[in-house]
């Protein structure tokens, strides 16, 4: 199987796991010369937050989330690490919740792979907060590797 686009859908809970995540993407995308779609998915209030946090023009009342997710210091990090690993990338942003607008993006991008972080949670964990993971690993029109952070 070919590899032409490899999704790293990346949210608020990633700060603390970049190089694993990126350590992912350029394993798989690198060999395959494929293309990452670096996408920062928001729900409502986090992207209000962060264009707060950034300082977006208050009377803009059309904020593109692909301009967000480009400005958000996450996206950027990432980015980084990907232009030095000489790995092509385009970047967006996505509001809404994070499994379903994973798994949306994973289709509009035809995603060959999707790459996504989380964490080790108690079943208990999982059926009170839900696993936006759980949604994508079941969801996904594509294979899916998930990066873990133990902490």
């Amino acid at each position: 199987m070919t590899l032409d686009t490899v999704l790293l859908a990346v949210g608020p809970g990633d700060a603390d796991r970049l190089d694993e995540l990126a350590e992912a993407v350029v394993e798989v995308a690198n060999p395959a010369d494929a293309t990452v779609s670096l996408a920062h998915v928001f729900t409502s209030s986090e992207y209000d937050e962060v264009v707060a946090r950034l300082d977006f023009d208050a009377g803009d009342d059309e904020i593109d989330p692909d301009e967000v997710a480009t400005r958000h210091s996450t996206i950027r990090d990432l980015a980084a690490i990907l232009e030095e690993h000489d790995v092509d990338y385009e970047i967006s942003g996505a509001i809404g919740e994070h499994g379903p607008t994973i798994v949306d993006l994973a289709r509009s991008t035809d995603a060959d792979r999707v790459v996504v972080g989380g964490r080790r949670r108690s079943p208990t964990g999982k059926a009170v907060f839900g696993s936006t993971a759980q949604e994508v690993l079941l969801s996904s029109p594509c294979p899916v590797t998930f990066v873990r952070n133990d902490e």
